[in-house]
């Protein structure tokens, strides 16, 4: 069914629950400091089954199960789940119907190996999508098209281009968008109950002075072998779940007793450029956010990108030349410079440091990740505060601590929420140019104004990416 057929369908029924979520309470919320470790401490927010958004989730493995799932539920109520992986479709329904149960709702839960399923249905407000990163993007921007609101999974983007997609179709669909860079919301302790959002506030309070240095540690990413075809598991749909990706063998290394084997699918799909961006995208959809935020450049993007990358197999003109082992960059360093003179770094580790960000400022400096928040600007708070209207104006006005509230206060205010599109497409280009950079092993010039690489036409054509017929992003 056409995109344009399914935005105008929407019945009355459905217009009653976003009115509700429109004129809403959420006192619940307010009143929770980190509910996101016990969901229902907030769930009084939306306590009747007439009142809450009627959600269908894309994507239900293990991030869906352990997190976003039961995070989802606190909120709405879940009425159909989809997975090219049956397996994952089982479970989670079960999941589902389990928890709902619990609450007095005994609504069906439909199941389907096709996400178009869930669009096509009138009576869905909401979709989840915890998918791998190669599908985001289509999954994303064809909901907004069929009228849905969206809390997506980070990294939202393959490519740069794909960011530009979907802030277009988000602008004409005027839905509501929620990414899940939780770090925005939540991670403290009863001392700073939101470490990343008071490092922001104190960036931005000029507690540092003039911000001109960020480093962010976001890990090394693990190598593999050689990986032998494998069958594929029964149950999984392998060219669904390929998606825009070419066509190529499931391959695996032995099956570990726990976790994951070393495979292209599941968890394992973040150490392939085909479907992901290794670390750069994964912790540096959470880490470079938090920095670029902190130094005031979220709506903007660096002029100058270059660094050095290990790769565990041999590259040509970018392009990993082996097909059975895992190719994304191992070791990294990547310098990011800004209009402004200001410097972001994105390295594997550093000397004092394995994950977290350092933000030094003329004045100071802080250390953040998700165990902790240190630094003399940290310390000075206990003599003197931050202004309340410093950290309720850095999170729009609204109550933080829990990330998926926080998306489903917006949907009855219809603002969009604290990880929004915008800026998050920002960071996530900052994370995909150093991938271009350290892939062709050369500096790249960028215009955030124009939003494209300059003086290098051969780089430029790696804003995008060739999509497999019958699986190409139309907008």
């Amino acid at each position: 069914m056409a995109a344009s057929s399914r935005v105008n369908r929407a019945s009355s029924s459905v217009a009653s629950r976003r009115e509700f979520l429109q004129h809403a309470s959420l006192a619940a919320l307010a009143g929770s400091v980190f509910p996101w470790a016990n969901p229902s401490g907030v769930s009084a927010a939306f306590p009747l089954a007439n009142d809450r958004a009627v959600v269908g989730c894309i994507g239900v493995g293990d991030r869906w199960r352990g997190g976003i799932g039961p995070n989802v539920m606190a909120f709405g109520d879940v009425t159909a789940v989809c997975d090219v992986d049956a397996n994952n479709v089982g479970r989670a329904a079960e999941q589902v119907k389990k928890t709902q149960e619990k609450r007095g709702v005994n609504r069906e839960v439909s199941t389907h190996e096709d996400y178009r399923a869930i669009l096509d249905r009138k009576d869905i407000d909401v979709v989840t999508i915890v998918t791998p990163d190669h599908w985001h993007s289509k999954i994303a921007i064809e909901a907004l098209q069929a009228g849905k609101d969206v809390y997506c999974e980070k990294p939202l983007t393959l490519t740069i281009n794909e960011g530009k997609q979907i802030i277009s179709v988000l602008k004409d669909s005027k839905r509501v968008f929620q990414v899940g860079t939780q770090q925005r919301s939540e991670m403290g302790n009863k001392d700073v109950p939101q470490f990343f959002l008071t490092a922001v506030a104190l960036a931005h309070a000029g507690r540092l002075g003039k911000i001109q240095k960020v480093t962010c540690a976001i890990g090394a990413a693990p190598t593999s072998g050689d990986l032998a075809k494998a069958e594929v598991p029964k149950g999984l749909n392998w060219n669904l779940w390929l998606g825009q990706a070419p066509v190529t063998d499931y391959v695996s290394g032995p099956v570990p007793e726990r976790g994951y084997a070393q495979t292209r699918c599941h968890y394992e799909f973040r150490w392939w450029y085909e479907y992901s961006g290794g670390k750069m995208t994964d912790w540096g959809a959470h880490h470079v956010d938090i920095a670029q935020w902190a130094m005031g450049l979220d709506n903007t993007g660096p002029i100058s990108i270059e660094g050095t990358a290990t790769h565990p197999c041999e590259m040509k003109g970018g392009v990993p030349q082996q097909t059975n082992r895992y190719n994304v960059a191992e070791k990294f360093h990547v310098k990011c410079v800004f209009a402004n003179g200001a410097e972001l770094h994105i390295v594997d580790t550093h000397p004092e440091f394995d994950n977290g960000i350092l933000i030094e400022g003329s004045d100071a400096r802080l250390f953040v990740n998700r165990g902790k928040i240190t630094g003399k600007p940290v310390e000075d708070l206990k003599t003197n505060p931050l202004p309340e209207e410093v950290m309720a104006k850095l999170y729009k006005g609204k109550k933080p601590g829990n990330h998926m509230g926080n998306f489903f206060e917006c949907l009855k205010d219809r603002t969009q929420p604290i990880s929004d599109v915008y800026t998050h497409h920002r960071a996530m280009t900052t994370c995909h140019l150093a991938n271009i950079a350290i892939r062709l092993g050369r500096k790249l010039e960028w215009n955030p104004e124009t939003e494209h690489i300059i003086n290098d036409a051969e780089a430029a054509q790696w804003e995008g990416r060739e999509q497999r017929k019958g699986f190409e992003i139309v907008v």
